[in-house]
């Protein structure tokens, strides 16, 4: 490994703790600088590709091609709720199909994993959710790019400063800190964040809706 991947390796670490108290301590500073007005914002672009019958696609490496697939989950079977069972979120993880992801980063590289699977199916209107802790990972960068010229809405998920995909997205939500495990252990806190409130949206317009047919009725 060269001095200069090696030296990138090392800062996307981030520093290390020696006890795990030291590590949570983190925690708390995190919590009060969370971007909340941007995590608003992502639900928003999630809640507005739903209203509109748009696909959401996930996408990301690592742990977080793990979150990519789990954030999936989350929307497409956590979001339905009792009668809105009919309409759901129309979600695929771009991790999941690794036949596929092999034979493109095999033929054309890895930095085309995910632009490629996108240039098949994505269209304007649609959402790509991209998650990155650096923000700078190429295939994640070049799969934004792809949704952006299809016309498709792009919302990123990252750490540090945002990196160059703060750049491509529409909404970006950038977690104020420089170690990559704290960035994923909040990456996954914030996704679920995301479809607990998503869920709760949907209950409460369930409610509205039973309330108005009661209305009806009588």
């Amino acid at each position: 490994m060269d001095k200069s991947n090696s030296a990138a390796l090392h800062t996307c670490s981030g520093p290390s703790a020696r006890t795990p108290q030291e590590y949570f301590s983190a925690y708390e500073e995190m919590v009060a600088n969370l971007p909340y007005q941007q995590i608003d914002r992502a639900i928003g672009e999630i809640m507005g590709a739903y209203e509109r019958g748009a696909n959401i696609f996930t996408l990301g490496n690592g742990g977080s091609a793990a979150l990519a697939s789990h954030f999936a989950c989350d929307l497409a079977k956590g979001t339905v709720v009792s009668e809105n069972g009919e309409k759901r979120f129309r979600v695929i993880a771009l991790t999941d199909n690794i036949p596929l992801m092999t034979a493109w980063a095999n033929d054309h590289g890895y930095e085309q994993v995910f632009a490629q699977q996108l240039q098949n199916l994505v269209v304007a209107g649609d959402l790509a959710l991209a998650i990155s802790g650096s923000g700078n990972s190429p295939n994640v960068l070049r799969g934004l790019e792809m949704a952006r010229s299809r016309g498709a809405r792009t919302v990123g998920l990252t750490g540090f400063e945002g990196g160059q995909m703060k750049s491509l997205c529409d909404v970006c939500v950038v977690l104020p800190s420089n170690n990559m495990q704290i960035i994923e252990d909040f990456h996954l806190s914030v996704t679920h964040a995301i479809s607990s409130v998503i869920r709760q949206t949907m209950l409460d317009g369930l409610r509205v809706h039973r309330m108005a047919a009661t209305g009806m009725a009588d």
